[in-house]
């Protein structure tokens, strides 16, 4: 079985050329994404059935510009309160929000003009899928859907980035500079009118042989979302919480799906597509048509490899040091490493030997030198203050929380990629989890408290704590009612879904994301502003403006 992918570059304010791009989906065991190229077809290939299976799967591969990106990283673990920039990297300043970040930022450029071109493609196959002959009825509307589905994923994350946008629901084939920032609620009403239509024309995952395609569940845990987050917008109704707790239920009862046995199995290299993932984001192992590849096994890495007994490696992977853990985030928010066994399954705290020798140590001064053969272990970061005296006794170096610093932390595994075909290669092919079931219990946690069913909230969020507990601490980690504040729900998104492209939207969200910067993050605290809640507006798409800044004016304090 294959489906073929068309990439759309016919949009709104850009250049007057089509290229295509299929995206296939192969089958042996499982279905995985893999990618043909076809070029040279004309416009008229839209009007076809293939056209739109290609099309739709072409919309597909624009979530990549933001998913498993330092992009999408960026602006989502970067100016938090639980990452804060490492050693490397010309980024800095997303984190630390000085005025290199404006308008001319890379990022924000690439991210608009892609989700545009995704939107665009959509709005094709919304307006087009009608009147092709020859198509099968419901798989027609079954297209038409994911289009919907894929144009509402991508107005969403605008507006949660830019406020007010450009919202554009035909398809544009001769560019036009008439455009103008349609209100957040306007947008809203658009992104929950194409998730309600599409809906009850998706596919149930357990009927879908057709792995990455958004189905009826992934619709509902989107939809779950947007009612949360407009909830405390402009544009918030009374009713947004409860309609939001009936979508997040259906999708926990009837979905098929289950949040697996054990927490490090969830990102366990290999175990990609299993029973707690509601989405993913396809990536491939073919260099030809993996495009940027899933970069995310990059980011969160120390300096291990310059290291004593240490050289780069595919398993420990390729150190970008670009997002280091505040102290907030391993002090305070993985604290309770007796009873909750994520810290330990989130972060690396071991490596071994991959350069046998004896070398001088180096950060740990509680012995002069070592010795290593193959296998022995080089360093361990015991996530305490342990004495130089008990270090000295260990024949290793012992990597201790007041000795980390831009190059040296706990380094996130969740994104490990050891499949790539050598230690340098940075386009890395695992699938990214966009949406999984456990994020999925504490967003209806989440709009249970905000109506004040505590009760309920309480066993929502005990269903994830049991779940991430050590073997018998099962009942340690359970909360009561009255121990269920705000405060230890953000506490627990951050336990659960760290390093996963969630916390800056958590925190706009939630209204406090300067407070929570200036409170947790030291390197962003004298900079960040109340208008950096917003991201700029791409100066390329002001200047094609109408009018310019007075036809698509920027956001404030850029």
């Amino acid at each position: 079985m294959k489906i073929n992918t068309i990439k759309n570059r016919l949009l709104a304010w850009g250049k007057t050329t089509l290229f295509f791009a299929g995206l296939a989906f192969a089958t042996s065991c499982e279905d995985a994404l893999q990618e043909d190229v076809i070029s040279q077809i004309g416009t008229q290939y839209l009007n076809t059935p293939k056209g739109i299976d290609d099309a739709v799967n072409a919309a597909y591969s624009t979530m990549r510009v933001w998913y498993g990106t330092e992009r999408g990283n960026n602006f989502t673990e970067f100016g938090t309160d639980i990452y804060t920039n490492g050693a490397d990297g010309s980024w800095k300043f997303m984190n630390t929000y000085t005025n290199q970040f404006d308008s001319q930022n890379g990022h924000v450029r690439e991210l608009w003009d892609e989700l545009y071109r995704g939107i665009n493609t959509c709005n094709a196959v919304i307006e087009r899928a009608p009147n092709v002959t020859g198509m099968d009825a419901t798989t027609r509307a079954q297209r038409i859907a994911e289009a919907k589905f894929i144009r509402a994923h991508h107005y969403f994350l605008m507006v949660q980035l830019f406020g007010p946008v450009e919202l554009r629901i035909t398809e544009t084939i001769i560019p036009t500079n008439e455009v103008s920032r349609t209100p957040e609620s306007e947008i809203y009403t658009s992104i929950i009118q194409d998730l309600n239509d599409a809906i009850p024309n998706l596919e149930d995952r357990k009927a879908s042989n057709q792995y990455g395609r958004a189905t009826k569940y992934a619709a509902e845990h989107l939809l779950g979302r947007v009612h949360i987050t407009k909830a405390t917008s402009s544009s918030g109704a009374g009713d947004d919480y409860s309609k939001a707790e009936v979508l997040l239920k259906d999708v926990i009862q009837n979905s098929g799906l289950r949040l697996l046995d054990d927490f490090g199995d969830v990102h366990a290299f290999g175990n990609e597509i299993n029973d707690e993932i509601i989405w993913s984001v396809q990536y491939t192992r073919s260099p030809l048509t993996n495009g940027g590849g899933n970069n995310a096994h990059v980011f969160f890495l120390m300096e291990y490899d310059t290291q004593p007994g240490m050289q780069r490696d595919t398993e420990n992977g390729r150190p970008f040091k670009r997002y280091r853990p505040t102290v907030y985030a391993l002090e305070t928010v993985f604290q309770n490493r007796e009873n909750d066994s994520r810290y330990k399954k989130s972060f690396k705290d071991t490596y071994l030997s991959n350069r046998p020798g004896t070398y001088n140590t180096t950060f740990d001064t509680s012995k002069p030198s070592l010795t290593f053969a193959t296998g022995d272990t080089t360093m361990f970061l015991p996530g305490f203050e342990m004495s130089a005296a008990e270090r000295a006794l260990r024949p290793y170096q012992v990597l201790v929380p007041s000795m980390y610093d831009e190059k040296l932390f706990p380094a996130l595994t969740k994104h490990l990629d050891p499949g790539r075909v050598d230690r340098t290669q940075f386009e890395g092919g695992r699938n990214y989890l966009a949406m999984r079931l456990a994020d999925t219990y504490l967003l209806l946690a989440e709009a249970q408290f905000r109506q004040g069913k505590l009760a309920e909230a309480t066993e929502s969020i005990n269903a994830v704590r049991r779940r991430a507990a050590w073997p018998g601490k099962e009942a340690q980690m359970e909360i009561t009612p009255d121990q269920f504040t705000f405060e230890f729900l953000m506490e627990e998104r951050a336990r659960e879904l760290t390093g996963e492209q969630t916390r800056w939207l958590d925190l706009k969200r939630w209204g406090n994301l300067v407070e929570r910067v200036k409170q947790y993050n030291p390197q962003a605290a004298p900079n960040i502003q109340d208008f950096h809640t917003l991201r700029p507006i791409p100066q390329n798409q002001i200047d094609r403006a109408a009018g310019n800044e007075s036809g698509f004016p920027q956001n404030p304090g850029y």
